[in-house]
């Protein structure tokens, strides 16, 4: 029995049949999964098989079990944890696993381009705003930034002294990170830092003794980073800001069961004209609910300053571009439903195109072979028939 994967379109909420088609090529069970950023149809999984895998979903939705993947990545020793698309360069992935690395994949030609160690078991992997830092967190309550090219520690720290899993977002544009975690005395744990300067976090914030770890979500246009907590009904919202203190405390919202798991909806996708900043599915024990965020105003016109430009969903730059050594900036597009419907986002959208794999270059010498095979074939042929065969063509 492996793992399965169900895909299901949003605008068809209600109770699933008993059966329905899935995801179905893993050997055990799935641990993480992530939707490409520019490719809407595109997902990857990581699993108890140590395995990576990348998925191409069919216009339409799944009609039958999907069992071969587009690319099968192959490195990790013990199960894949985590995976975190690059967020400004298409085709690169990290991967955290139980085997105490950090990956980074070309997913485009399934190579692994960068292993590290990280001491102990993976907890949690993030790009910066540009993707050109990847900070962990490990079982040894350390927090590590890399460079993804080079491998090369820049810096770590202890971010919180309690035992329990630690996670961590980067906050937007600000270039700030936020960790979360527990005290030795197991009371839940805010921290704001500073990358550039890590020898003692900028704020500490204890919020309350719960056994479930935080999962943080970051909208870079509000400046609001939203803590729903793993087996918690509520979650806490706080405004992060450019000086002391550096978060204020908003409010709790408060719901009726329990979370499993927790995924933030891309801002593109909130309803502006409802001044809805922000939109979540939660998932409980028996159900995936929609939880909405909206500030109140009393204006029906296009609220600009809480909707500034967002993630396009485009890439800035190829995965050749970012292994080469480039950095770019997130590709972003107006929310003002004026621009949509005058197509002045037209440019910024996330690619429909279909996915290629790119080949290795062992694979395309054997294609090679077999075409210069097929061609002396071809050539006796001609040859039999007492046809003249035309000379090859020159090559520069």
């Amino acid at each position: 029995g492996g793992g399965s994967l169900g895909i299901f379109p949003l605008d068809q909420p209600g109770k699933l049949p008993p059966k329905v088609p899935v995801i179905d090529g893993h050997k055990g069970a799935i641990f993480d999964f992530e939707f490409s950023p520019f490719h809407q149809s595109l997902i990857a999984t990581g699993g108890d098989d140590c395995t990576v895998k990348l998925w191409q979903i069919p216009v339409g939705g799944l009609t039958e079990n999907l069992v071969q993947p587009l690319v099968n990545m192959s490195g990790h020793q013990k199960k894949v944890n985590l995976m975190r698309f690059h967020p400004t360069a298409d085709n690169v992935l990290a991967t955290g696993s139980a085997d105490h690395t950090v990956k980074v994949w070309d997913v485009q030609s399934g190579d692994c381009k960068l292993d590290v160690s990280c001491n102990q078991l993976v907890q949690e992997v993030v790009w910066n705003y540009d993707g050109s830092i990847l900070a962990t967190s490990s079982k040894d309550k350390m927090m590590r930034f890399f460079d993804p090219r080079s491998g090369e520690v820049t810096s770590e720290v202890e971010a919180h002294n309690g035992a329990k899993t630690s996670k961590l977002v980067f906050l937007g544009s600000s270039g700030r990170l936020a960790s979360v975690g527990f005290t030795r005395q197991s009371k839940r744990q805010l921290k704001i830092w500073d990358p550039k300067n890590m020898a003692a976090p900028l704020a500490t914030c204890d919020i309350d003794q719960s056994a479930g770890s935080f999962m943080p979500f970051y909208d870079d246009g509000t400046s609001i980073l939203y803590l729903p907590g793993k087996g918690d009904a509520n979650m806490r919202y706080f405004e992060c800001v450019d000086h002391k203190p550096w978060q204020y405390k908003i409010a709790d919202f408060r719901g009726g069961k329990p979370a499993k798991g927790m995924a933030m909806m891309p801002k593109r996708t909130v309803d502006v004209m409802h001044h809805e900043v922000a939109k979540f599915l939660k998932l409980t024990s028996s159900s995936v609910e929609p939880i909405s965020f909206t500030c109140p105003r009393k204006s029906e016109l296009f609220q600009e300053d809480i909707f500034p430009a967002c993630y396009a969903g485009k890439a800035a730059m190829t995965a050749d571009e970012f292994f080469g050594g480039k950095n770019a900036n997130p590709v972003l597009m107006s929310m003002n439903p004026e621009d949509c419907a005058s197509g002045e986002n037209k440019e910024n959208t996330v690619q429909q195109e279909t996915f290629v794999v790119k080949k290795s270059a062992t694979e395309l010498q054997q294609e090679l072979s077999v075409a210069q095979k097929y061609i002396e074939i071809l050539k006796k042929a001609l040859e039999d028939n007492k046809v003249d065969v035309p000379p090859a063509p020159k090559t520069a």
